[in-house]
């Protein structure tokens, strides 16, 4: 299966772990741009590498947009960021939404987290993975 990956750049060494783990399962993953170059910064305030500016100078978002629509489905890393479990940012909200519409499955690395916007999310029926990416099929 192509899986793209989506989560915060936070959590960008971890999503490098998951693409790794995929590919050892199989899978064809892909990482939003830049994730190595996150993973390596002493700091990985998300202000400063999920910056706008980012997003506009290298358009990030139609980018992403268009792996999604050409991969199977997407994994969501939601993880502790902010004091809230399991986390779930705008822009991981906005490629759920993406995949959503597109009909294709979305996998949650953790469960759904207890944010203001967990209806949508809960709405768009992702499959909770609980950690086991081998439950991806």
């Amino acid at each position: 299966m192509r899986i793209a990956i989506c989560g915060s750049m936070t959590f960008s060494p971890e999503m490098l772990e998951v693409g790794k783990s995929l590919r050892e399962l199989g899978h064809i993953a892909t990482l939003p741009d830049f994730t190595e170059h996150y993973a390596t910064l002493e700091t990985r305030d998300s202000m400063h590498v999920e910056s706008a500016h980012n997003k506009v100078e290298h358009d990030l978002i139609r980018g992403y947009f268009n792996v999604i629509k050409d991969h199977d489905a997407v994994l969501i890393y939601n993880h502790s960021k902010n004091g809230i479990e399991n986390y779930v940012g705008g822009n991981t909200l906005i490629e759920m939404a993406f995949a959503h519409v597109l009909r294709k499955p979305i996998f949650m690395y953790n469960p759904i987290p207890d944010m203001n916007y967990r209806d949508e999310i809960e709405a768009m029926e992702p499959i909770v993975l609980n950690g086991d990416l081998r439950r991806i099929k």
